[in-house]
């Protein structure tokens, strides 16, 4: 089974005001106070300039949004990140911006060259964003991101 996911993570409260101005955007909780929005095809299409968007080379982050996500981050600091995955094999990428200007990233790791859990790129971000790690998991653990396989399975747990 495989594990896909392109979204925007930040607190609760950054992350539904940013959202606002977002048409189609939905925010979905996750623990220790965050929440992230799924970068589905309608909020693509919301916040895309036309551009490119592969300057920091994730997969799915829209032309301009970087922009976007900058200004957000003047309220809170916010990640954008991206997973893919099938039988273990797979690919985390993961940048934030914090102040207004991009502060870590962007971070990208193949599986194949094994890292530590707690040095994947989404961990980092997790880690920059305040999430905590208990003995035995990383962040991606902690804040519930394996709950769901897919953006599709966060937006109908928020639909719930």
């Amino acid at each position: 089974m495989g594990y896909e996911l392109q979204a925007v993570i930040a607190s609760d409260g950054v992350l539904r005001v940013g959202s606002r101005e977002v048409p189609g955007s939905q925010v979905v909780p996750l623990g220790q106070g965050l929440s992230l929005m799924p970068m589905t095809d309608e909020v693509f299409d919301a916040v895309t300039d036309g551009s490119d968007g592969r300057d920091l080379g994730f997969w799915r982050l829209p032309g301009g949004f970087d922009s976007l996500l900058a200004q957000w981050s003047a309220a809170g600091p916010i990640a954008y990140v991206e997973a893919e995955y099938f039988g273990g094999v797979g690919e985390q990428r993961a940048a934030v911006w914090a102040d207004g200007a991009l502060a870590l990233g962007p971070l990208d790791e193949p599986t194949k060259k094994r890292f530590s859990r707690a040095v994947s790129p989404i961990s980092q971000a997790l880690r920059r964003l305040g999430a905590r790690r208990s003995l035995g998991e990383d962040e991606f653990e902690a804040v519930g991101l394996g709950r769901h396989r897919s953006n599709e399975d966060w937006i109908s747990s928020s639909a719930c």
